[in-house]
Parts: C-alpha cells; sequence; structure tokens
C-alpha cells in the first residue's frame, strides 16, 4: 500500500513537472510571461488592432503551437501582426489552426488602393522548423522569413480565395512565401493562392523550394531586390504553377547591383498561365517591359523538365529581355511552353540578351 501511494505520488509530480514547463497564452499582456517557459500554446487568440503578437526572444529550445482561430483587429499599418524570433525554436500549427488575418476588410480598391496593409507573419530564425501554418485571408504579404538560416519550412498554406480570381487583382500585394538574406532554408510541401508573387527571394544562398502548388497569382519570381543583394545556390523543383498571370518570372530592378548564380528550376509544371510562361528581364521599375534593361549577372542558371500551356494566344511563352553581357552559362533542357502568341503586347515583344550558348524559341508572334 505505501508503496503503491509512493509511485502514484512520484507520477503525479512528473505530470505536475511536465505541466509547469507549458504556458498557454490566452492575452496578448501575457508575452511577456510567455517567454520564460520553453512550450507556449496560443488557442483561440483575438490579438488587438495595431497590435503585434510579439514572439521574439524566445528560450532556445521553445516550441511554439497554434490551436483554433488566430484574429486580429482592424487598422492600417505595416505590422508584422506575428513575428517570431529565436534558435532552436518549433512552431507549429496543430490541427485546424488557422492565423484569419480578414482580408476583405483591406481589398478595398485592389491594385488601385492607397491603405496601408499589414504584413501577417515575419520569422527571424536559426536552427528551428516551422510547420503546419495556414493564412485565411491575408492583408498583404503572408509568410516572411527574413535572416533566417539553417531552417526548415513545411506545409505552409496561404488561402486568399476568398478574393475570388487572382487577375481581379482585390487581394493585390499578399505576396504567399517571401525568403530574404537567408541561408540554408528549405520550404516543401506549401500550397499558396493569393495575388501576387506566390513565392518570391530577392536576396539569400542555399536555398531549396520544393513541392510548391502555386494558384491565382503572379508565379514563382527570383528579385528583384537588388541594392547589392545576391541570390546563390536556389533550387525550386517538383512544383507547379496553375491560371496564374505568370510562371516563372525572374526579375532585376533597372540599375540593381547584385547578382544571381547558381540558380535551378527543375520539373516545373506550368497550367493555364495569362501573361508570360517563363519571363527574364531586367528592367522592373519604371517603363516596364518596354524600358532597356540594364546590367546584371544572371550566371548559371539551369532550366530543366519545364513544361505547360498559356491560357490564352495573347501571353507569350517564353520572354527574355536582359542586357547583352547578363546572362552566362545558361542551360535550357525539355523547355516546352506552348499556345502564346504575344498577341497581347502592343508593340510586340522581342528578346535580347540570351545567352549564345543556348537556343532559346523567345516571344512568339
Amino acid at each position: 500500500m505505501g508503496a503503491a501511494f509512493l509511485t502514484l505520488g512520484c507520477l503525479l509530480f512528473v505530470v505536475a513537472s511536465v505541466s509547469a514547463k507549458t504556458f498557454e497564452l490566452k492575452d496578448v499582456n501575457q508575452l511577456a510571461q510567455a517567454r520564460k517557459f520553453k512550450r507556449i500554446i496560443i488557442r483561440h487568440l483575438h490579438v488587438p488592432s495595431g497590435v503585434t503578437l510579439d514572439l521574439t526572444n524566445l528560450k532556445e529550445g521553445t516550441t511554439v503551437e497554434f490551436h483554433g482561430r488566430i484574429t486580429f483587429g482592424y487598422k492600417e499599418w505595416r505590422g508584422p501582426l506575428v513575428k517570431i524570433g529565436g534558435k532552436r525554436l518549433n512552431i507549429v500549427g496543430r490541427k485546424h489552426a488557422r492565423f484569419d488575418g480578414e482580408g476583405h476588410r483591406y481589398w478595398k480598391g485592389g491594385r488601385n488602393s492607397r491603405m496601408v496593409k499589414p504584413r501577417f507573419l515575419e520569422a527571424i530564425v536559426d536552427d528551428s522548423k516551422i510547420s503546419n501554418l495556414y493564412f485565411l485571408n491575408t492583408p498583404a504579404m503572408a509568410f516572411l522569413c527574413n535572416w533566417c538560416h539553417n531552417t526548415a519550412i513545411s506545409r505552409i498554406t496561404v488561402d486568399n480565395k476568398a478574393a475570388g480570381d487572382g487577375r481581379a487583382g482585390k487581394a493585390f500585394n499578399t505576396d504567399g512565401i517571401s525568403l530574404g538574406y537567408c541561408r540554408n532554408v528549405q520550404v516543401r510541401d506549401s500550397y499558396v493562392f493569393n495575388q501576387d508573387d506566390c513565392f518570391v527571394t530577392g536576396g539569400g544562398e542555399d536555398m531549396l523550394v520544393e513541392n510548391l502548388t502555386c494558384e491565382g497569382g503572379n508565379g514563382i519570381s527570383v528579385g528583384s531586390l537588388g541594392r547589392g543583394a545576391d541570390v546563390v545556390k536556389l533550387t525550386i523543383r517538383n512544383s507547379r504553377v496553375i491560371n496564374s498571370l505568370s510562371g516563372i518570372n525572374i526579375k532585376t530592378e533597372i540599375g540593381a547591383v547584385g547578382l544571381h548564380r547558381d540558380v535551378t528550376f527543375d520539373n516545373i509544371e506550368l497550367k493555364q498561365i495569362h501573361q508570360y510562361g517563363i519571363s527574364i528581364h531586367g528592367n522592373e521599375g519604371n517603363g516596364f517591359p518596354k524600358a532597356e534593361p540594364t546590367y546584371f549577372v544572371l550566371d548559371r542558371y539551369t532550366f530543366r523538365n519545364i513544361r505547360g500551356n498559356m491560357a490564352a494566344p495573347g501571353g507569350v511563352n517564353v520572354w527574355i529581355w536582359l542586357h547583352p553581357n547578363s546572362a552566362k552559362n545558361w542551360r535550357w533542357e525539355n523547355v516546352n511552353v506552348v499556345g502564346g502568341r504575344g498577341g497581347m503586347f502592343r508593340p510586340p515583344l522581342s528578346c535580347k540578351g540570351i545567352p549564345g550558348n543556348v537556343r532559346i524559341r523567345c516571344a512568339e508572334r
């Protein structure tokens, strides 16, 4: 009897000790207290307007779990609505968890709106895992990982279907997944329905994007950050772009400083693309698409096993508009985008800057 009581007592002590390591956040005013714990549960939380759910300076090794619906008060500001920072973090959304931005409050006016819209979630993490986050109706950019290192990102969902057809422009500037100045970061098994870039990076090194599905937006983008930013060792593979303005969009700003090197697109399906199947241009900014491209190095690009179709003959399958010395050492293997004739462009598009070592059928008319 005594031994049994002792065993039960020890068990209760262990359960109590585990529970003491967990903090359930019920109010943003508890953030300072929550940071003392290494397991934080956030369930059905409402964040007041103009306030960031600030999960920075977390203890090394902290797990943050999101449950239920996370909502935010309305305010015109730049955000972010959520900010996460630390080392060896495990950030995870549990089943049915949703970040609900109630984006319809910000989408009035679409592309022409002057409304200030908050970006949603910004992570600055090292040696971490981020998985199963679901963003519903984002006011603007959804998920940003800036200055992230050695981080695995998976099962990110951006769902702006409430805006309807992506070409309508209601949810303009709702970039899906963005990487900036990252190193050794992987993005896997994710889905984006939005009305701007599905995935974009303007600077970083050793990045992998795999099994990404993009729908309704501007496709997969590299650039146009410039300002000395380099994109080095980026691979995007086994992915698809559906019913979007562009399929693959490589862009550098006029006068940009930086370079792209060792960039690979492999096994990409493009389906029902409206304007550009593959666009590679060095004149992003004022005067696009007619402005002259400026010099920016695009070295060791590989395009392999890219296939698909344009939604109508008005779009163009492939358009390249680069400074004559920009593109170097390209590989163009088994690329077959069909159905475009460039009819929507007046005057008709032409191409320049194709590297001499490859043969590319460009700007068909």
